[in-house]
Parts: structure tokens; sequence; C-alpha cells
């Protein structure tokens, strides 16, 4: 009966949808719009209610249905236009509920006579219950309407949605994790139905969030008639550059959706992309996942029984038998996909947090301690303050506080673990039973010594056999009696060259034959040869000696006339190599009158004469007439 309720009311909206039955009757599409629109036959809150409750399984004939609706009557995006603050109130409301700041331009502040606002931490759990499915609900409606009508994506934008959801994603989804997370004493069944609840809702905002990035950006950048695309990517460039800070949306949302496919495809697409700005969106997606293991967040999904019953959410109760579930698993039924996030701790880093509780609660054996912090996620401050409240979970409550903490052996011993060189030799005595003690010797034999070990050939006659296989030239050739012949003489040799054996070498020369056959001389290397001393060197040794044998005379003191002569053919040769010449001012004076001057004194005194104009001020005169011929000076 409901489900053909259900079936009958779903037709009833199509055929209120349908202007044209027949070529016969129809109705005109300014008349049919008309009539939807002033007769409130189709508003935006029955659109959105027709996409959830009938958007499974009838998605095809819906989205035609809804089409036809906005292109009869283009009033209506309008009135989506209009409902868009209504639906941003929507998530300012559930922030304000829930104890948090939302985004600054709907914040209100908190009036004095008000009383402090609960966070979902502290908030009884019927209202963090409310506040979810207010949340679930909000999210499956926005995404089963963009999903049947994806026109409307740019409506919502023009409103800035893109970085109002990103915003309220980051700053609602955290706190209400977490709020579930330390409620794991309460109960059970309906913590697991709000997390179910919850990460439905998580995913739908990323859902629609891509939605949008792809009906805005996306779609008409691979449309091929589409022209101009600089202004889509420079879209999606702006709506990923406001979303830089907002860390836990960025990882989710790659972890569904990778950011750096979408990145290639505008790199594809264009070859004037700004490389930089890219760069840095890429590294901030990069950064987001600082501290989380990428692998395990891609793996982890969200818990099963979760599904959509003609698009209202309808949670299969969780299994809850103790039989089939470890001793955790309110813990892991409350976590969801974050408890596959949690880090596994061991080594040193496990030691400090044993030490660090142990340091408060000295009674406390380690390995009660070790299983206090696996039962909570490796938290100390959580373990202190249950083990302080008595609010430990039944599991621990039963274990012995003096517990100590049980070393785990080591899977893989060093004996059977090694692995070198000698291992499985003859003298490996971890592998076999027997070793030949013959063959071990501590020390240096006595009977042996350096001259035997070197004239010990026996290794060179044991190799002798196998290298001969390998020899083609032979020293000797053994031959039996009786087969010289056939072996040297009547054999022919093809490779042998005969281009000589004709010639007589030496039969035509004039050299005797003894001066062919005599060997030269004897004589001894130079090397090898004793010095005998030259004529010539013995001369020379000779005057050497004469002259030290002289007397030397002593030069403790040096003649003063030496060395002003040394000292002026020193500056005499400086002079000439710096190109200086001879000061010949002597030889221009010249002797006294009535004595007669020398040619050398004519000489000096003409070569004077004709260039005495090169310096000093002999050429006063010239250069005044110069200077007067251009005018510089007035005449």
């Amino acid at each position: 009966m409901q489900k053909r309720l259900h079936r009958s009311v779903f037709l009833t909206f199509v055929r209120m949808s349908t202007h044209k039955e027949s070529k016969d009757h129809f109705i005109s599409a300014s008349a049919f719009g008309d009539i939807l629109y002033n007769n409130f036959l189709f508003d935006i809150p029955k659109i959105l209610d027709l996409c959830v409750l009938f958007g499974k399984g009838n998605s095809p004939l819906l989205k035609k249905m809804i089409g036809n609706i906005f292109i009869q009557q283009p009033s209506y995006y309008n009135d989506l236009d209009e409902t868009m603050p209504t639906i941003l109130q929507v998530f300012s409301n559930i922030l304000q509920h829930s104890g948090l700041h939302g985004d600054g331009a709907n914040a209100t502040p908190q009036k004095l006579e008000e009383r402090g606002r609960l966070t979902p931490s502290d908030m009884p759990l019927l209202e963090l219950k409310d506040i979810v499915l207010y949340l679930c609900d909000t999210c499956t409606t926005l995404w089963a309407f963009l999903d049947i009508f994806p026109l409307a994506c740019q409506t919502f934008q023009k409103h800035d949605f893109c970085y109002r959801l990103a915003s309220f994603y980051e700053t609602a989804i955290p706190e209400l994790e977490s709020a579930m997370k330390k409620r794991r004493l309460e109960d059970s069944k309906l913590l697991g139905d709000l997390w179910q609840r919850l990460s439905h809702s998580r995913k739908k905002l990323l859902e629609i969030f891509h939605i949008l990035l792809n009906q805005i950006c996306l779609l008409p950048i691979l449309e091929s008639s589409c022209e101009n695309i600089q202004g889509f990517i420079e879209e999606f460039l702006q709506i990923f550059s406001s979303l830089l800070q907002e860390k836990r949306f960025l990882r989710d949302y790659d972890a569904l959706f990778p950011v750096a496919e979408d990145v290639s495809l505008l790199q594809q697409a264009s070859s004037v992309l700004d490389e930089t700005r890219t760069a840095y969106i890429l590294q901030a997606v990069e950064s987001a996942w600082e501290g989380v293991d990428r692998r395990k967040a891609s793996d982890a999904k969200d818990p099963p029984g979760a599904e959509l019953l003609n698009g209202v959410m309808a949670i299969a109760e969780p299994v809850s038998t103790p039989s089939s579930r470890p001793e955790n698993s309110e813990e892991q039924e409350c976590m969801g996909a974050a408890a596959a996030l949690s880090p596994t701790v061991c080594g040193v880093e496990l030691d400090s947090l044993i030490s660090q509780v142990k340091d408060l609660l000295p009674d406390l054996g380690e390995g009660f301690i070790l299983a206090c912090l696996e039962h909570y996620g490796y938290d100390p401050e959580q373990v202190i303050n249950n083990i302080l409240e008595e609010r430990l979970a039944p599991t621990l409550s039963q274990l012995d506080r003096s517990l100590d903490r049980q070393v785990k052996p080591d899977p893989t011993p060093l004996l059977t673990s090694r692995h070198n060189i000698f291992q499985n030799d003859e003298f490996d005595v971890f592998s076999r039973d027997s070793v030949d003690l013959s063959r071990v010797h501590k020390g240096r034999r006595k009977e042996e010594n350096t001259r035997m070990l070197l004239n010990d050939r026996r290794e060179v006659a044991e190799q002798r056999q196998r290298y001969e296989r390998y020899s083609v030239v032979v020293e000797e050739v053994p031959v039996q009696p009786g087969e010289g012949l056939s072996c040297c003489g009547d054999d022919y040799e093809d490779e042998y060259d005969d281009t000589y054996d004709g010639n007589q070498v030496g039969a035509n020369d004039a050299d005797s034959d003894d001066e062919l056959i005599s060997r030269r001389p004897f004589t001894i290397p130079q090397v090898l040869r004793t010095k005998v001393p030259r004529e010539g060197q013995e001369e020379e040794e000779e005057e050497e000696e004469a002259e030290d044998e002289a007397p030397k005379p002593d030069h403790f003191v040096q003649d003063p006339a030496v060395l002003r002569e040394k000292a002026e053919a020193r500056r005499m040769s400086f002079l000439a190599r710096k190109g200086y010449r001879h000061d010949s001012s002597t030889a221009v004076a010249g002797s006294p009158r009535g004595h007669g001057q020398s040619r050398e004194t004519a000489q000096e005194r003409r070569k004077k004469e004709s260039n005495k104009s090169t310096r000093a001020n002999h050429n006063r005169r010239t250069m005044a007439d110069r200077k007067r011929s251009k005018g510089m000076i007035p005449s």
C-alpha cells in the first residue's frame, strides 16, 4: 500500500509538470509556465523535497521533470536565488546551536544575559542527536537537488557557496567527531547511529563541493564548443586559493577527488596556465596531509549499514553481539573511519607514554597501563582522567592493576636469522653437528716456513693438466719411430709463405762472408762503465785546483772605488733598459774657448738645436701662433 501510494504521488507530480499530453491535448509553454508559477504548483522547497524523496531510482525522469519546470518558467531561478540566504542560514544555525563561531558575516554576538553556549562535547546527547540529524537532512537534500538539477550550481556560486561550505565543514565536522569520541561510555547503539549519519553528511558535503566545481569550472573546459576557457580556469584557481587555510577540508576532499588530477586537466587544456599558482595550490594540499597517512586515509570507508532508501537515510542497526566483535567494539563503532587513522605506537614512544602515566600513578603496573593506552587510543591524559574518576571500561576494570608488562620474544632469533658469506660452510657449527677437526689448525704450523711455502708447487702441477687442454702452441711434438716423414716432410702446409724461398740472401752482395757472419764487438753499456776523465776535463780541473791554491784576498772591507764603479754600471744598465739616453751635457759644453771643439761636441750641439723645441718652453711662439689661428686668442 505504501509503495503504491508513493508511486501515485510521484506520477501526479510528473503529470503536473507536463504541458503536452498529446498532439491534440496540450498547453502552450508560456501559459503552462504562468499556471505553475501563479498557482504555486511548484516552489523551491517542494522541488527540494521531490529530489530527496524520489531521486533514488527515478533520477532520469526526475531530471527531465525539474528541467522542464525551470525551462518553462525561468522565474524559478529568481526564487532559487532568493532562497540561497535561507540555505546559508541553516549552516549558521547549526554552528550557533553547536556553540561554535560561524563565519564573520552571519556570526551574531552573544548577549550578556544569555547563558554560555554549550559545545558539542558538553551538550546532552539528545541535543547532539538533533544537530546531527538536522545536518544529515540538510546535506542529503542539497546533494540530491544538485545531482538532479546541476544547472542550479551557477546560482549557488553567486553567493560564494563553495567557500561557505568549506568553512562550515572545517568548523563543524571535526568538533562533532571529537564530541562523539569523548562519549564512548554512553549509549553505544545511539552513538553508532549518529556516527554513521555524520560520516554520511561529511561525504555528501564533499560531493556537493565536487558537483559545484565540476559544473562551474571543469565541464565548460572539457566542452569543445567553448572557445574562451581562461575565465573558467581563473575561477577554478580562485576557488582553491580561497580554501588554502581549510586544511581538514582539503585533506578529505583530496582523498575522494584528487586535486592533482583536476590541475593536470587544466594543464592539458591551456598552454598559458599560471604554473606558480597551480604549484602553490598543490603544495598547500600536500601540506594538509602532513602528519596523516594518506594510504590509510584513502582506505578508510564509512561504516557498513548506511544506505539511502528512496532518498531518506535508513541506517541499519549495528551488530552488537559480543562473540563476533572485539572487546573495544564500542570505541571502533563510535570512532568510525577515524579509528583506522589511529597510528600504532611502539618502541621508545610507547615507553615514554607508559612512563608518563606511571610518574603520576606509580602503583600501577606497566602491563595495566599498556592495556589502558591501547584501549583509549594511546591518549595518556584520557587514561589518567578515567583512572582517577573510576570511569574505566568494564574490560579494564577487571584487570589486575599491578599487572606487569610482558616482553614479547623476538620471532626471529639471532642464530636463525644470521646471514653471511660463511653460512652453511664446512666449519659452520650452527648449521651442522660434526666438523672435520683435522682441517682445523690453531696458529702456525711448525714444520712449515716461508721458503717451503714458496717452493711448494703442488697446486701448479695440479693445474698443469687443465691448462694443457687450452694449449695451441707446443714446444715439442712427440714423433713415433717411422712417423717422421709423414709428419714433417710430406704434409702440405697451405699457410706457409714461400714468396722469398727462391732468393739467395746475400749472394750478390760485395761484402764478404766473414763480415756477414762476424758479430759486433762487445761494448760495455755506458751506464755500467767506470767514469774515465777526458783531457779537457783534466785541464779544467787543474786550473781550478791552481786557483784554489792561490791565496784569496780578504774582501771583508771592499774597495770604495770598485763599489762605485759597480753601482754606476748597474745604474746605466737600468737606464738603458728603461729607454733613457746618456746625458751628453758635457759633450755639448765642449772645451774652453781657444782650444777648439771636437767632432762629438759639434754633433751634440746640432742635435740640441734641432730638438730643443720638444721640451721646456722653447716652442711657445709656435703654440701661440696656433691658438691665434684657431681664434682662441684675440689679435
